[in-house]
């Protein structure tokens, strides 16, 4: 029995589709937009929660160590604990959406979107949040709602009683989004729109849309669309259903060797070639966004409206991940390198029996108990970073060649003493682009064949919430991602290492880490020749991640040597398997992550079937620009090497076959000494 609606614009002209797709398109784009634009936000609170965690793995490396910013923890004790969790738990399911929403769009024939004018200006600036604006994207005005919900304005901020407001009113069930706007509003017929849109053409993008009123509705439109049915006796639905070969990405439940699926009762991705059991399909994802967050209730409107008596599945548990697959895919180490339980999969576990609603109500609770500390309100308190606040009790057993606990608080409490507005404006940049890393990224992942050179850009993500943690632990301000990032400018030859420059055109500033034009934070939005960062071991042929993490381990993530199930690939038989050096490497999205490289960056230790050889570049400029040309030469790389040393290395080498003084090497910067290391 088919779940599409037949008392929705029977009787259509079929002249009518490709305006009617026109709008199907428009809203999933906007579905797409929409659970993109609370990534951000929810994120940017999250890490205003005051707090240090541990960055350990299978080694000893980081032992006794501290790094600002709050992470997941296994046992919550303090409200801290409890609210990171929370907000943690909503921030992974809302990436879940982007994936439901993003493999719909395919299914339907569209291409989205990440970076939508709806929400970003072309140099990657948010323009959708701000202390003045009060709109959701899409959905509503805060101005047209009552009191109290008329006063909420859509900014970024700390974890405090008007960001929680918010939170709430998004993540509002069908009823209650309707019940807040006032009548005046309701009669106007400014919401809830009837579908097909009035004026709609086959030339109208998501900027024409109206507001929809509530997420759930945004999603009702969407099936109300895909059930118009045409006088030839076809639907909608039937003219936009892509069976085969539609690129759907799953991200979530893939079932590999290194990762187990995390929500295994749950559909996210339509894999049905009939169109009828493909259109349940879709209708379970949309169930999944609805019944975990915002909109609560539209499934149920549709199978009413449908007269649909047969239960899809029972939702209680269908949607909520499974704890022993968490545990596997993020597992969680002690400062020595011994398992202990996952605290992301407890962070998830514990909240995903609940909607997100109930979440934000139990953090709202917490606010209100006054438990709660964040950095603005530390920062406001007049404290500042001592090396007590940055060491455990296993501090004076480590032998790694790091910077002191008093280097790195001194490093943190100097950029916001000397010449602040500078450096939170150069934070708050690289807070844009690390998002941008992944926005530009997805662009690629959701619109080109699954493959091993086509990747989740997962240090992109973590990179994301460690830029903005040390933006908030530094200043006590969230960033400002409404700048966006520096266009680069066109003939140069950037570098992504502290006094490395091998542009000859450029001055060689030995005190600056890299153009600002060039942080990133994973290899996947690495764009050029020498821009490869932080050293994670990538072959010089590529197709690999930055990381062996599944997705998104937030703040105690696992260092890890290569997969060389995963490097092996660029090697032909009996070759030798060479890697890129950082701020060496040959190409855009070959070589290490973040820019720039934190002073306390070291390598894992190498694969004994790989190797530790990496290829050296020089680089020449034509009428066509810069390339990348092989040394025919090697260096190599250790257990515990910084990685900043190994770059240096390499821009030795480069410089003395081009016959070039090597300069002195330079002391670390006090940002590159500030920033944790990549995971």
């Amino acid at each position: 029995m088919s779940l599409l609606f037949k008392d929705v614009a029977s009787d259509r002209d079929p002249g009518f589709k490709e305006t009617d797709k026109s709008a199907l398109y428009a809203i999933a784009q906007a579905a797409v937009n929409v659970e993109l634009f609370t990534i951000p936000l929810y994120m940017t609170s999250l890490y205003s929660l005051y707090g240090t965690h541990q960055i350990n793995g299978k080694n000893n490396f980081y032992q006794g160590r501290l790094w600002p910013g709050k992470g997941t923890v296994a046992n919550p004790v303090t409200p801290n604990d409890e609210a990171f969790n929370a907000i943690f738990s909503v921030f992974i399911a809302e990436m879940l959406h982007l994936q439901l929403a993003s493999n719909i769009c395919k299914v339907i024939g569209k291409t989205p979107t990440y970076v939508s004018p709806a929400l970003q200006t072309p140099n990657f600036g948010w323009k959708c949040y701000g202390p003045d604006i009060t709109v959701l994207p899409h959905i509503l005005d805060f101005k047209d709602t009552i009191a109290p919900y008329n006063e909420i304005k859509v900014k970024l901020g700390p974890v405090n009683k008007e960001q929680m407001n918010l939170f709430l009113a998004i993540e509002e069930t069908e009823d209650k989004a309707e019940s807040i706007i006032r009548e005046e509003v309701k009669k106007a017929k400014k919401y809830f729109p009837d579908v097909p849109f009035k004026n709609w053409t086959a030339n109208s993008t998501e900027a024409d849309l109206p507001m929809f009123g509530s997420i759930g509705s945004m999603y009702l439109c969407l099936w109300e669309y895909l059930s118009i049915e045409y006088k030839d006796n076809t639907t909608l639905w039937d003219y936009v259903f892509v069976a085969a070969n539609n690129d759907q990405q799953d991200i979530f439940n893939a079932n590999t060797t290194n990762h187990a699926p995390e929500y295994p009762k749950m559909r996210a991705t339509v894999d049905q070639t009939d169109p009828e059991k493909a259109q349940l399909q879709v209708l379970d994802m949309i169930n999944g966004i609805t019944d975990q967050g915002e909109g609560g209730g539209v499934v149920k409107m549709i199978k009413q409206r449908a007269h649909y008596v047969q239960p899809l599945m029972a939702v209680k548990d269908q949607f909520q991940p499974n704890a022993e697959n968490l545990e596997k895919d993020y597992p969680s180490y002690t400062d020595t390198g011994k398992e202990k339980p996952s605290a992301d999969a407890a962070a998830r576990v514990h909240f995903g029996s609940k909607d997100h609603y109930e979440t934000f109500e139990r953090v709202m609770e917490l606010v209100e108990q006054g438990g709660i500390k964040t950095w603005d309100q530390w920062h406001a308190a007049g404290n500042k970073w001592n090396a007590d606040m940055l060491k455990t009790d296993g501090y004076d057993l480590n032998k790694h060649p790091l910077p002191t606990a008093d280097e790195i608080a001194s490093a943190l409490n100097n950029l916001k003493a000397n010449n602040t507005a500078d450096n939170y404006e150069q934070l708050s940049r690289a807070s844009a682009g690390a998002i941008a890393g992944v926005t530009t990224v997805l662009e690629k992942f959701w619109n080109q064949p699954p493959g091993p050179n086509n990747l989740f850009p997962y240090p992109s993500m973590s990179g994301s919430g460690d830029r903005m943690s040390i933006c908030w632990a530094i200043f006590g301000q969230a960033p400002d991602l409404s700048i966006g990032i520096k266009p680069k400018a066109d003939g140069v030859l950037y570098h992504s290492c502290q006094g490395m420059n091998l542009d000859p055109s450029q001055p060689n500033d030995a005190n600056v880490c890299a153009a600002i034009e060039v942080y990133h934070t994973c290899k996947g939005s690495n764009t050029c020749r020498a821009e490869g960062g932080c050293g994670f071991v990538q072959t010089v042929t590529g197709g690999s991640n930055c990381s062996a993490s599944a997705i998104l381990p937030v703040k105690q993530k696992v260092t890890v040597a290569p997969d060389p199930e995963m490097l092996k690939a660029g090697a032909g038989c009996g070759a030798p398997t060479f890697f890129s050096a950082p701020s060496d490497n040959k190409c855009g999205a070959l070589g290490g992550c973040a820019v720039p490289i934190s002073a306390s960056q070291m390598y894992p230790a190498p694969s004994p079937q790989l190797g530790n050889r990496m290829e050296l570049f020089d680089y020449t400029k034509d009428a066509q620009g810069w390339h990348a040309v092989s040394m025919q030469d090697a260096i190599t790389y250790d257990e515990g090497e910084l990685v900043y040393d190994v770059a240096w290395k390499a821009y030795v080498e480069v410089l003395t076959k081009r016959g070039t003084k090597i300069p002195e090497k330079p002391k670390p910067s006090e940002l590159r000494i500030a920033f944790p290391p990549s995971t």
